[in-house]
């Protein structure tokens, strides 16, 4: 009870931080547009203290990090739970992956997690977004004269070209 009143306490207002339950804790290691950033789930068994928690990293946000990294970040993280078993952990659980993230993510390749992430998400559309874009930019002589007689010396509309004629 003391512990969860703690941790409440210190994460208060933190983004990074969430509580799922009174026994289940998440937390986000990094900024949400890095690709190197992961998210630990920790749970408390009724013996908490005395065994250790159950760390997990199941979550979707972690689908981009490989299984070995993950594991990985899971073994040094057991390290730390042995070394204070019988203690309030969960707070230093958090402070130790905030410390060695880079540590913990060295063999995570950046650029895998970001092409993954791009195809599924954005990658593709942008692709041909960008080559209109460009064919967009390549304006005829007359379309040119057109935009500019549209348009003030900065390519800017003039003030009022949308609005409505009321008297109409």
């Amino acid at each position: 009870q003391m512990e969860l009143e703690a941790l409440r306490s210190i994460y208060e207002g933190d983004g990074c931080f969430r509580e799922l339950s009174p026994v289940s804790f998440q937390y986000r290691i990094g900024e949400n547009g890095d690709p190197r950033a992961f998210l630990i789930e920790v749970s408390w068994p009724k013996t908490y203290p005395q065994t250790a928690p159950v760390i997990s990293m199941d979550a979707f946000f972690n689908n981009t990090i490989s299984s070995a990294i993950k594991q990985s970040i899971l073994d040094k993280l057991m390290v730390e739970v042995e070394a204070n078993l019988g203690t309030a952990m969960t707070y230093t659980l958090f402070e130790y992956a905030k410390d060695n993230k880079e540590l913990l993510m060295e063999n995570q390749p950046v650029n895998t997690v970001s092409s993954v992430s791009n195809n599924t998400a954005i990658g593709t559309p942008d692709v041909p977004a960008s080559k209109k874009k460009d064919k967009k930019e390549q304006l005829s002589k007359t379309q040119k004269r057109k935009l500019a007689d549209k348009t003030d010396n900065k390519g800017e509309l003039p003030r009022g070209w949308n609005w409505v004629d009321v008297i109409k």
